[in-house]
C-alpha cells in the first residue's frame, strides 16, 4: 500500500510540472497575423449545428507572446462556439502562442431563427482589449425550414424503420401525414430519414419548392401512392443534400433517391432539378404499355454517384431532359419495359473514377442467384425503347449499349439521334442490336461533335460549332428545356444550340 501510494503521488507531480508554463512570455499588443479576417460560415438550417471552421491565429514575432482574452463580443448569449487551443469555451485568458508559432481556433454554430431579428447573423472574435484589440468577423446566414423528421420509440429512442408490403425494413423512416402532402415555396423542406407517400394519397410539390436532403434520405412513393411536382420554367423545384457549404455543391451521393415503388402510379416530374444525390430517380414499377408510370419533363438529373434514373420494367416517358454524369450510367432503363425519350441529353462525363457502363444502357432481362447458389437468368418484354432527336455522349468509347437476351421482346426504335459509339475493340461486332445501318436506326450521327458548352462542369448546352443543329425532326415539343422555340429549325438535344460568348 505504502508504494502505491508513493506512485500516485509520482504521477500527480509528474503531472503538475509538465503542465508548467517553462518559458517567459510578453502581451501580445495588438500585432497578431490571423489567416482570415471574416469567416463567413455557409448558410444553415435553423436549429440546425453548422460545420466547423477554422482559424489560424499567427504569432510572427521572435518572442512568445500571451494574449491577454479571447472573447466573442456578444459575450455567452453568442450563437457562436468557439475551440481555442483545443479548449472549448466563449471566453479565454492568458493563452500564449510561441515564437514562429500559431493556433487554432474553430468555430461552430447553431440559431434558431425565430430568436434572430436579422437571418444573417454576426458576431466578432475579439483579441484583447483597448488599444490592442483586433478582432475577426463572424458571419452566417440562417434559413427557416420545414423539418420532415422519422419517428423514434419514445423509450429506447430508435428511429423508426418503414414497413413496405407488409413487412419490415431496415429503412429508417416514415409515411408522411396528410397534412404534409403538400409542400410549399414559402420555406425549404429538409427531410432526415426515407419520406414515403403512402397508399393512394398524392405528394403535391408547387413550384420555386427547395427540397434538402440529409444523408440516408431520400422520398418514397409506395404502392397506389403519386407524386406530383410542378416545377414551371421560371420557378423550378431543386431536389438536393442538406450541406450548403460551397465545397459540397458537386459532391455525388450526398442522400439516396426519388424512389417510386412498384405500383405507383401517374408521376409526374416537371421543371425540377435533382443532383448529388446516389440515384437520382429510381423507378421501380411494373408499368402498363399505356399509361406511364412516370412522366419527366423539363428537367435536370446531374452528379449522382450510382445513376441518374434507374428503370426497372417500368413505363417512362420524357423530353426535354438533361441526364448528366453518373458513376455508372446516365439512364439505365433495364428489365424491359416501355420508354420513349424524346429531345434529350445524355451526357455522361463522369471524373470521379473509372465507370464501367455506358451513358445510356438499355437490357430485357435481370440476373440473381437460387436457393442452390445458381446463377439465374430470366427475360421480361421490352415492349418500346424510343429515342427521338437525343443525344447520348460522355468520356467513355462506348455511350450506348442495347443489351438483349432471347427470350422476351425486344423492340426499339433510334431516330434522329447524335450517339457516341466508338468501337476501337471491335467489341460489339456482330450485335444486331448495336448494328446501326439496320432499319431500327434512322439518321444517326455517329461520334459527332457536340460542342457543350462546358460539360466538366455539367453545362450541356450546344453551340454553333455542334453537329445537332438543325438535325433533329419535327415533334410536338416545340420549345427547348429553356423555353426557346425550336419549331422552324429544331435542334437534337434538349436546348437550342446558342453563341458562346
Amino acid at each position: 500500500m505504502r508504494y502505491y501510494v508513493t506512485f500516485l503521488i509520482a504521477i500527480l507531480l509528474l503531472s503538475i510540472s509538465s503542465c508548467r508554463k517553462d518559458f517567459s512570455t510578453q502581451p501580445s499588443f495588438g500585432s497578431l497575423e490571423f489567416s482570415k479576417d471574416t469567416v463567413f460560415l455557409d448558410t444553415i438550417f435553423t436549429n440546425i449545428g453548422s460545420t466547423t471552421y477554422n482559424l489560424k491565429v499567427y504569432n510572427k514575432s521572435n518572442n512568445a507572446i500571451t494574449i491577454p482574452s479571447i472573447s466573442l463580443e456578444n459575450g455567452i448569449t453568442s450563437y457562436y462556439r468557439l475551440n481555442v487551443d483545443g479548449i472549448p469555451g466563449k471566453e479565454f485568458n492568458d493563452i500564449d502562442i510561441l515564437a514562429k508559432d500559431s493556433i487554432f481556433i474553430f468555430v461552430e454554430t447553431t440559431i434558431d431563427f425565430n430568436s434572430v431579428t436579422n437571418p444573417l447573423y454576426t458576431d466578432r472574435i475579439l483579441f484583447d482589449t483597448g488599444a490592442n484589440q483586433q478582432d475577426v468577423d463572424l458571419v452566417t446566414l440562417v434559413q427557416d425550414a420545414n423539418f420532415i423528421f422519422p419517428g423514434k420509440d419514445p423509450i429506447s429512442m430508435k428511429i423508426d424503420s418503414l414497413t413496405l408490403d407488409g413487412e419490415p425494413t431496415t429503412i429508417k423512416g416514415r409515411f408522411l401525414s396528410d397534412a404534409e402532402l403538400n409542400i410549399t415555396n414559402t420555406k425549404p423542406t429538409v427531410i432526415y430519414g426515407y419520406a414515403a407517400v403512402p397508399a393512394n394519397k398524392t405528394l403535391t410539390i408547387e413550384a420555386g419548392s427547395k427540397i434538402y436532403f440529409h444523408n440516408n434520405s431520400g422520398l418514397i412513393v409506395d404502392n397506389g401512392a403519386t407524386l406530383k411536382v410542378n416545377g414551371t420554367l421560371t420557378e423550378k423545384v431543386t431536389f438536393q443534400g442538406d450541406r450548403l457549404e460551397n465545397n459540397f455543391s458537386k459532391i455525388p451521393g450526398q442522400w439516396g433517391t426519388i424512389w417510386m415503388r412498384s405500383g405507383s402510379k401517374d408521376n409526374e416530374i416537371k421543371h425540377a432539378q435533382i443532383k448529388n444525390s446516389i440515384i437520382g430517380i429510381l423507378v421501380d414499377s411494373i408499368g402498363s404499355s399505356t399509361t406511364p408510370t412516370l412522366k419527366l419533363e423539363n428537367s435536370e438529373i446531374y452528379n449522382n454517384s450510382n445513376f441518374g434514373i434507374l428503370a426497372r420494367e417500368t413505363n417512362i416517358e420524357a423530353y426535354n431532359i438533361v441526364v448528366g454524369s453518373a458513376g455508372e450510367a446516365s439512364l439505365a432503363a433495364t428489365v424491359g419495359g416501355t420508354y420513349n425519350f424524346t429531345h434529350c441529353t445524355f451526357a455522361n462525363f463522369w471524373n470521379n473514377g473509372i465507370r464501367q457502363l455506358p451513358a445510356v444502357l438499355v437490357n430485357n432481362f435481370f440476373v440473381y442467384q437460387n436457393s442452390n447458389g445458381q446463377e439465374i437468368i430470366e427475360t421480361r418484354g421490352l415492349k418500346e425503347a424510343n429515342f427521338t432527336n437525343c443525344i447520348i455522349d460522355g468520356n467513355n468509347n462506348i455511350e450506348f449499349v442495347l443489351d438483349k437476351v432471347d427470350g422476351s421482346l425486344f423492340n426499339y426504335n433510334i431516330s434522329n439521334c447524335m450517339i457516341s459509339f466508338n468501337d476501337t475493340s471491335n467489341a460489339f461486332d456482330g450485335v444486331p442490336e448495336l448494328d446501326f445501318s439496320n432499319s431500327n436506326y434512322q439518321n444517326i450521327i455517329l461520334n459527332g461533335v457536340t460542342n457543350f458548352r462546358n460539360s466538366q462542369n455539367e453545362d450541356f448546352i450546344i453551340g454553333e460549332q455542334s453537329e445537332a443543329i438543325n438535325k433533329a425532326i419535327s415533334t410536338s415539343f416545340m420549345l427547348d428545356i429553356l423555353g426557346v422555340d425550336r419549331s422552324a429549325a429544331p435542334d437534337l438535344g434538349a436546348y437550342q444550340h446558342i453563341i458562346f460568348n
